[in-house]
């Protein structure tokens, strides 16, 4: 159901909120041809009526003839940022930039988050941020959750439908994604609620499966029937099964790039507003899948580059899979036992 200008803005003011927005600072807003203008003029209302000094930073498209897909997240790498000196000083200069466009896994991001300014992406329909605006409780829980990944050397997932994955830890740092930037330097995605880390580069083994009913992102599809992935020395080695795997192995082999297939972020998702199911009941094009992304209890692993948390790993191809029904464990203690997250305050937590 659509929402009203005054709800958005209400929780634009949460989000800004608790982002530490100060009166006198500037918050750049970046957007492009997709934003969504509703999100646009609520940021922009907001961020003026919280005392800040506001601009609009507009970029046209850009990787119109590479990508298969208008998803935002199908073809990383090049952004409208991409050689932009002008605009990239300008975010820079910014203490608080609201990414509505999405520069995800691009080497100017990390430029700019280094400046110290904060960078809070939000694409989603207007409806879904209201329904998953972040609060404290989700930062503590996220936190926590990242504290238990940064301790442990290695993180084992299983399922009943047959995934059995070892992934040695310790070479990249736990991230946490609570949907608000409290930091400098800090990148956020509101909506969002999940943990997550990297594989030791070159040790993820093993076997994954995706069962009927996982879900295939950027393909925003539910999978029809098993498809099978052998993971070897931190890659996909081979990808079995039915019609899923063919379109999936296609897809993958478009961008002519073995590091697509590398194993890319593993962790699970925190964020009980967050739906499985949502994402049937969205057109493709009007969602990015954060709702899949971010469902308490999914195993969230993803296929393609590493340098979002300072690896040398880039490529063009990125694709998340959240898989239901597995147990996640972390030397040997399970975090996460068949969907269900164990640390207390989720409504199926038994230990």
């Amino acid at each position: 159901m659509p929402v009203s200008d005054h709800q958005l803005i209400g929780a634009w003011n949460q989000v800004l909120t608790l982002s530490r927005l100060e009166p006198g600072q500037t918050v750049t807003v970046l957007t492009s041809a997709a934003t969504h203008p509703q999100t646009l003029s609520c940021a922009l209302a907001t961020a003026q009526a919280k005392g800040a000094i506001v601009n609009r930073l507009d970029l046209p498209p850009v990787n119109a003839e590479k990508s298969l897909s208008r998803d935002s997240l199908a073809y990383l790498g090049t952004t409208p940022l991409t050689g932009n000196r002008a605009a990239i000083a300008a975010l820079k200069a910014s203490d608080l930039v609201l990414d509505l466009m999405t520069l995800l896994f691009s080497p100017e991001q990390h430029d700019i988050l280094g400046s110290g300014t904060k960078i809070l992406l939000a694409v989603e329909p207007p409806e879904v941020l209201v329904r998953m605006v972040p609060t404290e409780a989700d930062r503590s829980r996220v936190k926590a959750a990242a504290q238990r990944v940064g301790r442990a050397k290695e993180m084992h997932v299983v399922s009943g439908a047959g995934t059995d994955l070892r992934c040695p830890l310790g070479q990249f740092p736990a991230i946490g994604e609570y949907g608000f930037v409290d930091e400098p330097g800090r990148w956020d995605h509101w909506p969002s609620g999940f943990v997550l880390t990297f594989p030791d580069e070159g040790g993820a083994s093993g076997r994954i499966v995706i069962d009927r009913g996982d879900i295939l992102l950027p393909q925003k599809s539910y999978a029809s029937e098993r498809i099978e992935l052998t993971v070897e020395k931190g890659y996909a080695t081979k990808i079995e099964g039915g019609l899923d795997a063919e379109l999936l192995n296609d897809y993958m082999a478009s961008f002519r790039d073995p590091e697509a297939y590398a194993i890319s972020h593993i962790g699970w998702g925190l964020q009980p507003r967050a739906r499985w199911s949502t994402l049937g009941l969205y057109d493709r094009e009007a969602s990015i899948g954060m709702d899949a992304r971010a469902y308490e209890g999914n195993f969230l692993f993803s296929l393609g580059p590493n340098n979002e948390a300072g690896g040398s790993r880039t490529t063009a191809c990125h694709i998340d899979i959240p898989l239901r029904r597995c147990t996640v464990r972390l030397d040997g203690e399970d975090v996460v036992r068949e969907g269900q997250v164990l640390d207390g305050k989720g409504p199926g937590d038994a230990r």
